[in-house]
């Protein structure tokens, strides 16, 4: 266990200032405290991890995932009338919005071909390009007319689906969402507080960002906060472990954590620099000390339990020697350096992450410098392409046609989300071939394939799988995580 200054001033100020810690609190609402705070209430334009969470909340989806990550019926059931032909049927009781007309097919429609229409610029428009046409059939019936076929298709109708009143109307959504989820938004106060409720019952749930993981933990035990989620670092956990009054919560995950580069940089265009990085760092000993032990090592994008993840694939092996006869064949050394700007979040939990990363790559020949931002600029910076090196993680992944919208070179932004300029005729080829298998076990092996030279090519440094972590005040009940850290369970959480 480390011992530093920092859980030092943590327990003298939890003696201090909070000698009433676990209180009841004194309000009504139910509070879920985060390390960052919503970007967009409009589902169109959802891509970071809180915002598409609470997305979820407020809106209803046609189509969902299981435990095996395999599409299943969420407002809809599908039939596949041909390879490029899908008829949707919505299931009753349909839900209503809050002026009373029932979700129908026509607001489905609206949705994404809003999502389709360039000028609506949604992120999302690249994965469904493959769409040709919509028709409407009748008020609970539509059909999907691709332009290729794919028979993972149902599986990226997941967005919630918008009322079509509202997009004529061009509502920002952003600001007055409308949704027939689980919520519906009562206030929006600022950017770090988001105030719901919920429709069966009228319980209000606030979620509220607060940056820092000390304060977010002291408002836990004072009881300005019911749970918070992620992003602590591992000696605060384990001192939570010891405290009366809240319990930790844990669920194996399946974020994945990794080191993206832009390949149009003239220092991390060379492949033996990626390789470099990746053998200079030791991922086992981050996982042990700074995560607790809460995640796992990652091959590639997918979990090996996912149905198209590579259970074969570990992730490049800790080689420092390694690392530095790369860089001596491009001239450096420690005493030479190559500098590196890596970019981060300003999150507590991300710099100390950065900083032992930079630690591994100075020590066999990098000169890294960390530049850290807020939430905002970090991800415009990342979505932009203004990078050299940075860190992320892709959140609650679920199609393998990831692949498409992240190393297709057909999805450099806006067309997707090839922010490296990642270009490998290859792996084209492949996710192309993918998606038009008709064949169970040729579409994995495909799959796999794609995983395989990902590995080789680096465009990404698979780091690890971090787990879901939740801390509960024990007056709270109901919540549960999953694998992807999704917030679903506040629809039944509840005080005892």
């Amino acid at each position: 266990m480390v011992r530093s200054p920092f859980l030092r001033a943590l327990v003298l100020s939890c003696l201090v200032l909070f000698l009433a810690a676990c209180s009841r609190p004194e309000h009504d609402s139910l509070r879920l405290g985060l390390a960052n705070g919503v970007t967009t209430l409009d589902p169109r334009f959802a891509t970071d991890a809180v915002s598409s969470r609470v997305n979820r909340l407020l809106y209803q989806r046609l189509a969902d995932f299981d435990d095996r990550q395999q599409p299943v019926p969420a407002l809809a059931r599908w039939e596949r009338l041909a390879p490029t032909h899908y008829r949707f049927r919505l299931i009753e009781p349909r839900p209503r919005y809050d002026d009373g007309h029932l979700l129908d097919a026509e607001d489905v429609r609206a949705t994404y071909m809003s999502v389709l229409d360039p000028a609506t610029a949604s992120p999302h428009r690249g994965s469904l390009k493959l769409i040709r046409e919509i028709r409407v059939l009748d008020e609970r019936t539509l059909d999907f007319l691709l332009d290729r076929p794919d028979p993972l298709f149902p599986g990226y109708l997941t967005l919630g689906i918008l009322p079509a009143r509202g997009l004529a109307e061009g509502r920002d959504f952003n600001r007055r969402p409308e949704g027939t989820g689980p919520f519906r938004l009562l206030a929006r106060p600022d950017a770090g507080r988001v105030v719901l409720e919920r429709r069966r019952d009228g319980q209000r749930v606030e979620i509220l960002a607060v940056k820092d993981a000390t304060v977010r933990v002291l408002k836990l035990l004072r009881g300005e906060l019911d749970l918070v989620q992620n992003d602590l670092p591992a000696e605060l956990l384990a001192w939570l472990a010891h405290r009366k009054g809240v319990r930790i919560l844990h669920h194996p995950g399946s974020n994945f954590a990794y080191i993206g580069f832009s390949l149009e940089d003239p220092v991390t265009s060379d492949r033996r620099v990626r390789l470099a990085v990746a053998k200079a760092i030791d991922r086992a000993a981050i996982v042990r000390h700074l995560l607790a032990g809460r995640a796992r090592l990652a091959g590639g994008m997918l979990p090996p339990e996912h149905w198209a993840g590579h259970p074969d694939l570990h992730g490049i092996d800790y080689d420092p020697e390694g690392a530095k006869r790369l860089l001596a064949e491009l001239g450096h050394s420690p005493a030479h350096p190559l500098p590196l700007v890596y970019k981060t979040s300003n999150n507590a939990q991300r710099i100390r992450i950065a900083t032992v990363l930079r630690d591994f790559l100075n020590r066999v020949g990098f000169d890294v410098a960390i530049r850290s931002y807020d939430w905002g600029t970090f991800y415009g910076d990342i979505k932009a392409g203004r990078f050299q090196m940075y860190t992320l993680a892709w959140v609650g992944i679920k199609s393998p046609d990831i692949f498409r919208y992240v190393f297709h070179s057909r999805s450099i932004p806006p067309a997707g989300a090839n922010r490296g300029r990642y270009r490998n005729p290859e792996v084209d080829r492949l996710i192309e071939a993918a998606a038009v298998a008709e064949d169970f076990a040729t579409r994995q092996r495909l799959y796999r394939r794609i995983q395989e030279i990902l590995l080789e090519d680096l465009p990404y440094v698979p780091l690890w799988y971090e787990d879901q972590v939740a801390v509960v005040r024990d007056d709270v009940a109901g919540y549960r995580l999953g694998a992807d850290g999704n917030y679903d369970a506040l629809a039944e959480v509840h005080r005892r």
